[in-house]
């Protein structure tokens, strides 16, 4: 009787090829190793297949390690583009969000949305950023977007209703 071949169920090849290439130590244990192996006496060009990368790769690997060493193999990290604000009006932004509310600024509301600060930061700074980049500046200044859990009054005399319904016997429609 032959046995049933194993799977993965919660993660495609794509997902845990992802998560993968995101974990640098593994990133430079795949390097290490290519390296090993061309010292063992295979050929770029047979590897890069098996690698999933190119043979130029390869060879800049196999040179990194000889100039630099091991952590050569390690990514550098890649500064991203210069934020438009500045470090004094990023400041001025956590003051605002922690000391002050929406309605206090002309707005109908009594929280901060990322929406109603990317419209703040444009009128105050001339500046406009996406809703995307906006929680990438709430974190660096030291604060994260909080969901605020929804509270609907009708909700419980709705519930209540669904209680009684399923206390009805469906037979005889009593109950």
């Amino acid at each position: 009787m032959s046995r049933a071949p194993l799977t993965i169920k919660n993660y495609t090849s794509a997902e845990l090829k992802s998560l993968l290439k995101k974990d640098e130590k593994f990133q430079q244990g795949v390097r290490l190793y290519a390296c090993y192996q061309v010292s063992m006496g295979k050929k770029p060009k047979d590897l890069q297949d098996y690698y999933e990368t190119s043979f130029k790769s390869i060879c800049n690997w196999v040179n990194k390690l000889n100039e630099g060493g091991v952590e050569a193999l390690i990514d550098k990290v890649k500064p991203g583009r210069n934020s438009k604000l500045s470090v004094l009006q990023k400041n001025n932004i956590k003051t605002i969000l922690l000391n002050t509310s929406p309605s206090e600024h002309g707005y109908n509301s009594a929280t901060w949305t990322g929406l109603l600060l990317i419209d703040w930061v444009e009128k105050n700074y001339k500046i406009k950023y996406k809703k995307a980049q906006i929680y990438n500046i709430l974190k660096s200044i030291g604060l994260t977007f909080q969901k605020g859990q929804g509270f609907y009054p009708e909700a419980k005399d709705r519930a209540d209703k669904v209680d009684v319904l399923k206390k009805t016997s469906r037979r005889t429609g009593t109950q």
